[in-house]
């Protein structure tokens, strides 16, 4: 063990997954991330109202997928550090028998892995440590826990910011959703600079020199290139706070679900 750090989790600078769960008022983090934090949220007040409406996206999208949509299978990239009501929580409350898979890599994300694990009795839920940048090694460890002949909701939700090339990012969803059946369902959400996020450049520049991973927004357009070839359920992508959202205001995060036909 060295300096800065508890086994392989850095506790010398901050982490993107224990900040998020700090802004989300949860006490899985270090000092140097609330420090981080703090001064995020001083240069953009509203990445708080964010992080509080990306997960509340997250509950309306499962509820959506496992209700009226049917599906039973998902595949949550990029988990994070559990919080109230995660995918399998909203799912199998609405269908006991649905299967989720989490995916991470991240050490302090798989040593809280224990707590997603409580699932219902009558479905399953997995975690497997993997790297959103190797689709291929995530395919090849999710069955036979995930059956690719039936529908799967791929989850990627805060994740494809962390990829900083945007071809990478683009054949990384092709790889995964080519994989999937007919009827399964892509679910993104991502920062932009656009929808009044302007002044989340700042922002996110402190966050590369300070913090990891580094992050990069994006544009509408260029989030509309991730779903090629998918069927983009209404209302289309809009702030995530305003998807199918009782409340609908605008943040500088889209949010989308996505068919495949």
């Amino acid at each position: 063990m060295t300096a800065g750090s508890t086994g392989s989790i850095r506790t010398d600078i901050a982490h993107n997954a224990r900040v998020w769960n700090y802004w989300l008022g949860g006490k899985d983090n270090y000092p140097v991330d609330r420090a981080v934090g703090d001064q995020v949220v001083s240069m953009y007040p509203s990445i708080g109202e964010v992080a509080r409406a990306d997960r509340a996206f997250l509950g309306r999208a499962v509820t959506y997928l496992a209700g009226e949509a049917g599906v039973r299978q998902f595949l949550d990239i990029g988990t994070g550090l559990p919080t109230a009501d995660n995918t399998h929580e909203v799912a199998q409350r609405i269908a006991p028998g649905s299967r989720v898979v989490y995916v991470d890599n991240d050490p302090i994300v798989l040593a809280h892995a224990r707590a997603l694990l409580t699932g219902s009795a009558e479905g399953v839920t997995e975690y497997i440590d993997a790297d959103a940048h190797h689709p291929d090694r995530i395919l090849a460890a999710i069955e036979p826990t995930l059956d690719l002949s039936r529908p799967v909701a791929v989850m990627m939700l805060g994740i494809l910011n962390f990829v900083l090339d945007t071809d990478e990012a683009r054949s990384i969803v092709r790889t995964l959703m080519a994989a999937m059946p007919s009827g399964s369902h892509l679910v993104l959400t991502h920062p932009t600079l656009e929808l009044g996020g302007e002044g989340n450049a700042e922002a996110m520049e402190f966050w590369n020199k300070n913090a990891t991973p580094p992050i990069t927004a994006r544009s509408r357009e260029e989030i509309a290139s991730f779903l090629d070839g998918l069927e983009i359920l209404e209302p289309g992508i809009v702030s995530c706070a305003s998807w199918r959202s009782p409340a609908p205001r605008e943040l500088a995060q889209f949010g989308a679900v996505a068919r495949k036909p």
